[in-house]
């Protein structure tokens, strides 16, 4: 879902704005006064939200460019070939798959022969 961050973050810092002008204007006992900082925090935060949402998003647009190229690339070598043998690297495997199938073929009542 596509939305606008920047404007949501720019609509918070103003309605923080607004709530510390309206507690300036009405006034607070000297308990209460704590509440501007509040104001002061939500307007801080907002600002710095509106400076770093459009980079936090132009990140994560390179990276999933930098993907879907990848992805591109992926699809123009073609599909894996998929080799019928062991792999090269593993020589243990080739052994130990030899010895299962010469296993299975020994106890497949289907290959038993008579004697």
């Amino acid at each position: 879902m596509q939305t606008n961050d920047v404007r949501i973050a720019a609509a918070g810092t103003a309605a923080w704005a607004v709530a510390l002008v309206v507690l300036l204007i009405v006034g607070l006992p000297s308990e209460d006064r704590w509440w501007l900082w509040v104001c002061v925090a939500g307007i801080a935060i907002g600002l710095f939200a509106v400076w770093y949402v459009p980079r936090l998003q132009a990140g994560r647009a390179r990276q999933e460019a930098a993907r879907a190229a990848e992805r591109e690339a992926a699809l123009r070598e073609g599909p894996p070939d998929p080799s019928p043998g062991p792999s090269p690297e593993r020589p243990e495997d080739a052994e130990t798959s030899q010895a299962a199938g010469s296993a299975e073929s020994s106890t497949d009542p289907k290959r038993r022969t008579a004697d």
